[in-house]
């Protein structure tokens, strides 16, 4: 670690010290703020980089190409013109958005001598992780919402689930969700960071950033114990709930052909539901003591990259209507 750090060379806007000021004994007048900070990245070894940036880079375009061929194809087959579809549409759209707010920066710093970010970008990217991944949160849910009317009440399906109540859901979520990630953000900007500028971590996420902090920040991770478990929780318990009911109902119907084309409509979803909420349970809704370095960069970089580069294969390769949409497509090219 220490020979990895050597070659970075403290300029003026860096503060690098090993530990933080006394909080009771400390001199505002004797300390500089910190402006730019340093992320460690995945490895401290300098001869992994080039390896690891081939793998992340190629990660990133399939998530990008895959999840941005789904909302095309949504978007252009009239048959995919359905609840269901559009909220994959926008999920889809959102998992783009939520890895760009991570790749781009971390793939630019494995080649970077210097892995700096300025305050400003830091938390930048803290409001774009927390937007684009509480908005999956509640897509999620909205998701599970509509297969349990699908496969629970599908005699008025149509009518809950009208155009109106869709794009309501997905509006006001949006909505909601960026007024709570302004919350957090402009409670975490104004901390003080006069310490170690030195992020353990490949990107500004919120436990390693707190960590840094010469203010008292116990207040504000009660906010996220409490405010953010809410905030979290609340579509976890519907999405649950919904999937408690479709299995009960599913189990219920005598033809087993029925009950499998019946699991079929929402086992991709369940997978998705289960490894994304799995992971950000682990990460953020324990002690942020609790977290390891390595714990929290292998358990973030399941939800920040593995994830949305998954997300395309989970729904195509186990929907019909998306391959016969992806067929379609291929054939007209062909055609052409």
């Amino acid at each position: 670690m220490f020979a990895y750090l050597a070659k970075y060379k403290p300029q003026a806007p860096y503060v690098i010290v090993s530990s933080k000021p006394d909080e009771d004994n400390r001199d505002e007048s004797n300390w500089t703020p910190v402006t730019n900070f340093i992320l460690l990245g995945l490895s401290d070894s300098p001869t992994q980089q080039a390896g690891l940036f081939s793998l992340f880079l190629t990660m990133y375009f399939v998530a990008v190409l895959g999840n941005g061929r789904i909302v095309a194809i949504i978007i252009r087959d009239r048959h995919l013109h359905t609840p269901m579809y559009f909220f994959l549409g926008n999920l889809s759209f959102v998992d783009i958005c939520f890895t760009s707010a991570i790749a781009p920066k971390m793939l630019q710093n494995m080649l970077a001598e210097v892995r700096t970010i300025s305050f400003e970008g830091c938390m930048a990217q803290l409001y774009a992780f927390c937007f684009t991944a509480t908005t999956e949160i509640y897509l999620l849910a909205i998701m599970g919402f509509d297969r349990y009317f699908a496969i629970c009440n599908p005699l008025r399906y149509t009518y809950v689930m009208s155009r109106v109540l869709c794009i309501s859901l997905v509006s006001g979520s949006w909505l909601f969700v960026s007024l709570h990630s302004l919350l957090h953000i402009s409670m975490v900007s104004r901390f003080d960071f006069c310490g170690s500028n030195l992020i353990q971590h490949f990107f500004c996420d919120l436990p390693p950033l707190l960590k840094l902090a010469c203010s008292d920040t116990t207040t504000y991770e009660w906010l996220v114990f409490t405010e953010g478990s809410v905030v979290s929780m609340s579509p976890f318990v519907l999405a649950v709930a919904s999937y408690v009911a479709i299995i009960s109902t599913i189990l219920k119907i005598p033809s087993e052909e029925r009950r499998l084309r019946a699991f079929s409509t929402c086992s991709s979803h369940l997978t998705v539901v289960t490894l994304f909420f799995g992971t950000i349970f682990f990460t953020y809704f324990r002690p942020f003591s609790a977290n390891t370095l390595d714990q929290g960069r292998m358990v973030t970089v399941m939800y920040t990259i593995v994830t949305p580069m998954l997300n395309p294969f989970n729904y195509s390769l186990r929907n019909n209507d998306v391959k016969g949409a992806l067929r379609n497509a291929f054939n007209r090219k062909i055609s052409v």
